[in-house]
């Protein structure tokens, strides 16, 4: 509990201990009603303030004015009548307190939430400087600059380790527990917690555009988006509650005087009774209160679990969601090339990996990068000689004495080695040595772990279809289909093309469904803009895509977008069983008040109780683990 919390708690047990001290205490007249003020005071002070304020500010009509007028009603009215009962009234203040309480516990707790977030913001970062550590304020270290991160520490900027290794708590970001180990050449993103080595990082961005910042950034922003459901509860409290005074005031003033006109006991006391009443039970304090805690709820939530939502009006549009398009590369596959297969070789696997790296040694391309990286070990270039590239066909090299040829179908014929084709889809290497064909290499765009059980998760989920759209080969892109169980796919697109294929799904799909776009380039951002929610990959995603996009993942998993899903759709189903319940029971309870069959007990149950039981719903929105 926050101290503004507890301070409340104490309040609330004060007044509660009073009003049980005083129906022993045998007192009568204006040392009674003295001793119930001071009781309300305790408890309603802090609403008689605000409800003031907003009389001076030009916005008497709102939930504090209404809790004051009803409950000092009460109080006048017990003065009046001489009735001595001045419970209703403070009991009306103490059970909206302790509901206020009970929203403010919700909020701090999803508030905690989207803090761990926040958490991530770095302190300072750590320049060597004349072999001593000096700490700067992260905004002056310049792109380029190396920095020293130390165990327990923040990653306070982006960049890429030069020296060291360690393991990363990433948690924060992504939601995952489980903690990333890193060496030098690997890209590291700012929020980590280094939990080991020492490492030696330099920069690549400087803080205003590094991901901590860009992530911070979006969390702030996400609560001044509303979604129409807020909106539209906006909109019916500054009617409704204007409404609800004129009506109570017809309550109380109308019928006495029509009994009067008849002839009639005029029976004031009866009716203002029933007015102040009416005002408790009509307070819409459980819609102002708990929709916009929901999407709080969700938003924090779903922050816990790695998914960055920008606002409570995209969680709405996410949770409509029945078509989910996806950029390929980078998305459902992961956008670097590795050795997938090695085959028709008589050489051992290790070896002939082996030779082929070491004759691709000199070259700086992907396909060469991915070969190094299978092999795994330091290159000995003094082995390598003779090396010549020829273009558009691959390489020939001496290594060990061998003369080694490693490239396409182009090469092997060149060279007049008859090679053997292979079935599957990728960058085929052929290798020939010394004149002899020894087998060739797939090299291929793997696929995410996750990413056929993603699709499959997401068709669970009520997604109609699935669309992959890709620059790649027909034949590539079919296989990358295929093997995911994409429900449709178009190869071979510039990003101008993709745009034009989602416009024309956008186009083809029914009014009240919506289409995601996932992706992560920034070629992506024209789609992720164009489409109705825009999903981009935080961890590895460009800052164009992030950007553009509404719903931001930061761990690139692809099995968090039907989980993004889910989040919404509870969010969304929390917000309307709220509504439903709110407005039926507060008809119900009126209709009764202004027939003279609810009392002001009644009236408590129907706007704090009510009010209690959505905060406590909404606070299920929260709850996302199993989602």
């Amino acid at each position: 509990m926050t101290k503004k919390q507890k301070k409340m708690l104490i309040r609330i047990l004060i007044t509660a201990v009073m009003l049980i001290a005083l129906k022993f205490i045998p007192i009568t007249g204006i040392p009674q009603l003295i001793a119930y003020l001071a009781a309300y005071l305790v408890i309603g002070y802090d609403i008689l303030k605000k409800a003031g304020k907003g009389i001076l500010n030009g916005r008497a009509f709102d939930e504090n004015f209404l809790m004051a007028l009803a409950t000092l009603g009460a109080f006048g009215l017990a003065i009046w009548t001489k009735s001595g009962d001045y419970v209703e009234g403070i009991a009306v203040m103490l059970f909206y307190q302790i509901g206020e309480l009970f929203q403010s516990y919700a909020v701090g707790k999803s508030r905690r939430n989207i803090s761990a977030l926040m958490d991530i913001r770095p302190d300072y970062a750590n320049i060597e400087q004349d072999g001593q550590l000096t700490q700067v304020d992260p905004d002056e270290v310049e792109v380029g600059s190396i920095i020293v991160v130390q165990p327990g520490e923040k990653v306070p900027l982006d960049g890429v380790i030069v020296e060291g290794s360690a393991s990363l708590n990433t948690s924060a970001l992504t939601g995952e527990s489980m903690p990333r180990d890193v060496r030098a050449g690997d890209e590291i993103i700012s929020g980590c917690i280094d939990m080991s080595g020492v490492l030696k990082i330099r920069t690549t961005k400087n803080f205003g555009e590094s991901t901590v910042s860009k992530i911070l950034e979006l969390v702030e922003e996400s609560s001044s988006r509303k979604s129409r459901s807020e909106a539209f509860i906006s909109k019916f409290a500054r009617v409704y509650t204007p409404a609800v005074c004129c009506s109570a005031l017809a309550l109380a003033v109308l019928p006495p005087v029509i009994n009067l006109i008849a002839g009639n006991p005029a029976a004031w006391a009866n009716w203002i009774y029933r007015a102040l009443t009416f005002l408790v039970i009509s307070c819409p304090c459980a819609l102002v209160v708990s929709i916009p805690l929901s999407f709080f709820a969700g938003i924090g939530g779903a922050s816990k679990a790695g998914v960055l939502i920008k606002g409570s009006n995209y969680m709405e549009t996410l949770s409509q969601t029945k078509i989910v398009v996806f950029d390929k590369t980078g998305t459902l596959t992961k956008g670097v090339f590795e050795v997938s297969g090695i085959h028709h070789n008589e050489l051992e696997n290790e070896k002939l990996i082996e030779l082929a790296a070491h004759a691709e040694c000199a070259s700086s391309h992907p396909i060469s990068k991915s070969l190094q990286r299978a092999y795994g070990k330091p290159i000995d270039r003094s082995r390598v000689s003779d090396i010549e590239e020829i273009s558009g066909h691959g390489l020939t090299a001496t290594v060990d004495g061998m003369k080694i040829a490693i490239g396409n179908d182009k090469l092997m014929e060149k060279l007049g080695v008859d090679c053997i084709p292979c079935h599957c889809v990728g960058t085929i290497l052929h290798i020939a040595i010394d004149g002899k064909y020894a087998g060739h290499i797939v090299i291929s765009d793997i696929e995410k772990p996750d990413a056929r059980a993603a699709i499959a998760a997401l068709k669970r989920t009520g997604v109609q279809k699935t669309v992959m759209l890709t620059g790649d080969t027909k034949r590539v892109a079919e296989q990358v289909a295929k093997d995911l169980g994409v429900d449709e796919v178009h190869s071979e697109l510039l990003p101008a093309d993709k745009v034009t294929q989602v416009e024309k799904l956008l186009a083809e799909k029914s009014p009240k469904a919506k289409l995601a776009f996932v992706g992560d380039g920034i070629n992506d951002a024209p789609v992720l803009s164009r489409a109705d929610i825009g999903i981009a990959m935080g961890a590895m995603g460009s800052d164009a895509a992030i950007e553009a996009a509404d719903v931001v993942l930061m761990d690139d998993d692809p099995m968090k977008i039907s989980k993004a899903i889910g989040i919404s759709r509870k969010c969304i189903r929390i917000v309307y069983e709220n509504i439903v319940f709110a407005l039926v029971v507060k008809a119900a309870c009126l209709i009764l008040g202004a027939c003279g069959i609810a009392d002001m007990w009644l009236a408590i149950f129907a706007d704090v109780g009510v009010m209690i039981l959505a905060v406590l719903n909404a606070i299920r929105a929260l709850a996302v683990k199993n989602v």
